[in-house]
């Protein structure tokens, strides 16, 4: 801020000459400073809910009692707490000050007009008559400006106010124990969404123009209705990957009760999977099962138990299931690749489970052939769940008490090298996942089971699109992969290190920063490399080569591409229609489309119309599986 807008507002704030002087030559805040950086962009990030706003009462500067939540509705809040005497210049004339910023600058801003308004609150009763607040909020106040300065008839009604937003105020005293009338409190403003509830909580070091403005842009981009209760809100999309893990909506209110899938749904029971394995499902063809190792009931229930268990990873923390997220698609939606044990970086996305049964090649770059094999690598991978040797596996498994008798019982034989594969893969091939509403629509013949945009999407999918020549659908079943590898320019780009300028940071679940490159180069490691198929055939026309995934429940297993780096589906489309990435390898059917935009939603619509109608069993089964220490 300005020294000649600083002195207006201590001013206005009445400070003496020599408070004013001692608060000039201070160290401001960053309230008072142009950001050092550039804000994030609104909508480029979610605003958890932290909590309700609490109602109160409160006394408006003509003396007419109102509620908080009367002067909330409908609206979007900035609500600060100030006492009118308060001369610390960091205190309560910098959350004046910032919300004097605001209001000027919402004349430029008409997308803001109507929607936002601002509440200063005196914890100062005694002294902060309707008067006193009238006159402190004279020289904020113009036409069209939505700023109301309140206080509260006593100090018995601004108390639990307090305590509600959980902002503590003490009396000062001086060295006689007298009364000093000033305040110590911890500054913080508060941004309520237009459905009572708090979004963020700014302090000193945080209190910013720019970054509130940020927020409540983003507030408004919100489009979907109010939820009930402690829900977080819709707006905060179930495909987008940078969405919170774990709802913590209304986690301040007393009457909490989680909302996390992953949490309320650990009482589940187990089902009947091998049962169900055995049942053929819309739009799949017969579960393949190897003749050596036949499915039963007591080796999927083993092979469930391993893939849930952390004691599996060589510090005990990590399981498959914390790469392979049931409630996320069995990927990762939260990570663009996987993190092992320790948090060290694993250079690839991890692809779903369902229906893995089907593939014959497995990895990114098709090194394994069969689930048996395949089930090793994570277990021995340095970075994944860091196992020394195989033999270090099968030696922990031997003292742990509660698998007595389970290997006997489903192979006849002690744990070993082949069992351990043999059970976690009889249990992946229970993860089937199929009578889509495509199934229904294309296999079933139910014509109004898809949608007149997703059957046109279908019709692009197997014409213009060209997608149906690598996710293959046949009149009997659809796999939507050819189980080959192709280069799509993916990798190309990657090797290149060709990144964009900027790029989004996850920086807290549901939470990015749009940063500068430049800026992560100089803290990040450099990235490994990576060539795909070419590091296992070392052929060079097999550099950036990756396996063709399915597209079965494509619209639960962002993000997308080996290494995570496309975040949405219609981002995906898009993609593809540029023609990939061009490289001298790449694979001669990725070109481009021409597709319109119309066409490109009418494909997503088709891909997100893949979804299996009975994933929930598997979650929930998978809910109810130990999961170690």
């Amino acid at each position: 801020m300005p020294n000649n807008l600083l002195f207006a507002l201590l001013a206005v704030f009445a400070i003496s000459p020599a408070a004013a002087h001692e608060a000039a030559s201070a160290t401001l805040a960053p309230g008072y400073r142009a950001l050092p950086f550039t804000a994030p962009q609104p909508g480029s990030y979610i605003l958890p809910v932290l909590g309700s706003a609490a109602d109160g009462s409160v006394v408006d500067s003509s003396g007419k009692p109102v509620s908080l939540h009367a002067l909330y509705d409908g609206k979007i809040v900035l609500l600060s707490f100030i006492y009118a005497t308060c001369n610390d210049v960091n205190g309560c004339p910098l959350a004046t000050g910032v919300l004097q910023q605001i209001k000027t600058r919402l004349k430029n801003k008409p997308q803001l007009s109507g929607k936002l308004r601002l509440i200063t609150i005196s914890f100062d009763p005694e002294h902060d008559t309707p008067e006193v607040m009238r006159h402190y909020g004279q020289g904020f106040q113009n036409a069209g400006s939505d700023w109301r300065f309140l206080t509260t008839k006593s100090e018995m009604e601004i108390l639990p106010i307090l305590q509600n937003y959980q902002q503590s105020i003490d009396k000062e005293y001086d060295a006689q124990g007298r009364l000093t009338g000033k305040f110590s409190h911890l500054l913080r403003v508060f941004l309520i969404d237009s459905h009572q509830r708090i979004r963020n909580i700014y302090t000193i070091s945080v209190l910013h123009p720019d970054m509130i403005l940020a927020d409540i842009e983003t507030l408004l981009r919100e489009s979907s209705p109010a939820v009930v209760g402690n829900h977080a809100p819709e707006s905060a999309d179930a495909t987008d990957p940078l969405r919170p893990g774990d709802d913590k909506s209304g986690y301040a209110d007393s009457a909490y009760q989680t909302h996390t899938q992953a949490l309320n749904a650990r009482r589940e029971k187990p089902a009947d999977l091998f049962r169900r394995a055995r049942q053929p499902m819309l739009g799949l063809p017969q579960l393949p099962t190897p003749k050596d190792n036949p499915l039963t009931p007591a080796k999927i229930a083993l092979g469930r138990k391993l893939f849930h268990d952390r004691r599996l990873s060589l510090n005990q923390t990590i399981s498959c299931a914390m790469c392979h997220i049931p409630e996320q698609g069995y990927t990762s939606r939260e990570q663009a690749t996987a993190t092992g044990i320790e948090g060290r970086s694993v250079r690839r996305n991890a692809p779903t489970l369902y229906n893995a049964a089907y593939l014959t090649r497995l990895f990114h770059d098709g090194r394994e052939s069969t689930l048996e094999n395949q089930a090793w690598g994570p277990l021995l991978a340095a970075n994944e769940m860091g196992n020394p040797s195989i033999g270090y596996v099968v030696d922990r498994l031997a003292m742990l008490a509660d698998y007595t008798g389970l290997f006997q019982k489903a192979f006849g034989r002690e744990a070993g090298m082949e069992t351990v594969g043999q059970a976690l893969a009889a249990y992946q091939r229970t993860l089937v996942s199929g009578n889509s509403a495509f199934d229904r629509w294309y296999f079933g013949k139910e014509h109004k089971a898809l949608s007149p945009s997703a059957q046109a999407g279908f019709a692009l999918f197997t014409g213009k699109g060209g997608c149906s020549s690598c996710h293959l659908v046949s009149g009997e079943y659809a796999l939507f992969t050819d189980n080959d590898l192709h280069n799509t320019g993916v990798g190309y780009l990657d090797s290149m290190k060709i990144q964009p300028t900027r790029q989004p940071v996850q920086v807290a679940p549901g939470i990015a920063l749009d940063v500068d490159g430049a800026s992560i180069a100089q803290v990040a490691e450099i990235k490994a490399g990576d060539l795909g198929r070419y590091e296992i055939t070392q052929r060079p026309e097999d550099r950036w080569k990756y396996r063709t995934p399915t597209l079965r429940n494509i619209a639960l297993t962002a993000p997308y591409m080996h290494n995570g780096s496309v975040g949405e589906l219609k981002s995906v489309v898009q993609f593809y229609n540029r023609g990939g990435i061009a490289n001298e390898t790449l694979d001669p059917r990725i070109h481009a489309l021409g597709l319109s935009e119309q066409e490109i939603d009418a494909l997503v619509d088709f891909l997100s119309a893949l979804t299996g109608s009975d994933n929930e069993t598997l979650v929930a089964d998978a809910f109810a599986a130990p999961i170690g220490n």
